[in-house]
């Protein structure tokens, strides 16, 4: 009897599971950003997020939660049930860059599923009007006559703008000092006020105050020009040929998250980034979609990218904040 009870709870405890798969998503889903309103991380989730809001018929809530390199993020996503109602929106900082500052702190990517990558773009050069610099060459002569006195702010120890400054200091024989903030959006301000000197940003952070005049744009991150910002230099053209740096978005669940809402949110982001709408507003911050072809394939791509993100990460000495 005990075992024929068993097992019908075991069968009611699996259809009920399968019901609540297939009905997914019936409430509002949590998107989990690592940074502060305001920043590309924000202005990306808040995009997509929206668009895909519309393809699974139930509100998309951003939820910022900023600090340690995005490790809080990523570390509150990974504890979450795995029921498909937490997501994270994550860079290469949370991913590849935090795990290798400090392996012991937060979780690492086995903590997570990966969904797919959304955007991909360059990082921007730009600085204070007041500095005088106009060019990449222009910064490279002023940081080499006053070594160690020039600075450049960033997102956060680890940040895709910290590692940004910290590659162009190895490859142009600079000293200039990494100041930290919580986020993209309150670096960018300190260049804007003068109380830095320059950033390696991403697009929807400075993008803006280019064209508004509060900041000079120097070059994009990438060998080439960007069609996304066509009216800056790649680092080729620049004359630091061997910089490159790119920089992306991509979702992930919590481990454990059964395969069929994997897919069902898969599915629905491939729907969400084909808007016009979408890349449009991505467009207009310089960023671009970038989907990857299955979940598979953007696990691929990620341990390609830990090896590099790894590398700079260890080479830049930065320690857990």
């Amino acid at each position: 009897m005990w075992k024929t009870l068993a097992a019908g709870c075991a069968l009611a405890l699996a259809s009920a599971g399968a019901a609540a798969q297939a009905a997914w998503p019936d409430k509002p889903i949590k998107l989990v950003v690592g940074f502060t309103p305001g920043g590309a991380a924000d202005y990306v989730g808040r995009t997509v997020g929206e668009a895909l809001s519309r393809v699974l018929g139930q509100p998309i809530v951003v939820d910022n939660k900023p600090g340690a390199g995005s490790s809080i993020a990523t570390e509150f996503v990974s504890k979450a049930a795995p029921d498909g109602y937490t997501l994270l929106l994550a860079s290469p900082s949370s991913i590849s860059v935090n795990p290798a500052i400090d392996p012991k702190w937060g979780p690492s990517v086995a903590s997570l599923i990966p969904v797919t990558k959304v955007t991909a773009s360059p990082l921007v050069i730009a600085v204070n009007p007041t500095t005088g610099i106009k060019s990449v060459a222009d910064l490279v002569d002023m940081a080499k006559k006053s070594p160690g006195k020039m600075n450049f702010a960033h997102a956060g120890m680890g940040s895709a703008p910290h590692l940004g400054g910290v590659l162009f200091n190895q490859l142009a024989g600079t000293q200039m000092q990494a100041i930290p903030f919580k986020g993209g959006a309150p670096s960018v301000q300190s260049v804007i006020a003068g109380d830095t000197q320059v950033t390696f940003a991403t697009p929807p952070s400075v993008l803006p105050h280019i064209k508004s005049g509060r900041l000079i744009g120097l070059a994009v991150s990438s060998p080439d020009r960007s069609p996304l910002v066509p009216d800056l230099p790649g680092m080729k053209e620049a004359g630091l040929a061997n910089y490159k740096m790119d920089f992306w978005y991509g979702f992930f669940l919590p481990a454990g998250t059964s395969p069929e809402i994997v897919k069902k949110l898969y599915d629905a982001t491939m729907v969400a980034m084909q808007r016009p709408e979408v890349r449009a507003a991505l467009a207009r911050e310089g960023t671009d979609i970038s989907v990857s072809s299955s979940p598979a394939d953007y696990a691929g791509f990620l341990r390609e990218e830990n090896r590099f993100w790894a590398k700079l990460a260890k080479d830049s000495g930065a320690k857990a904040e």
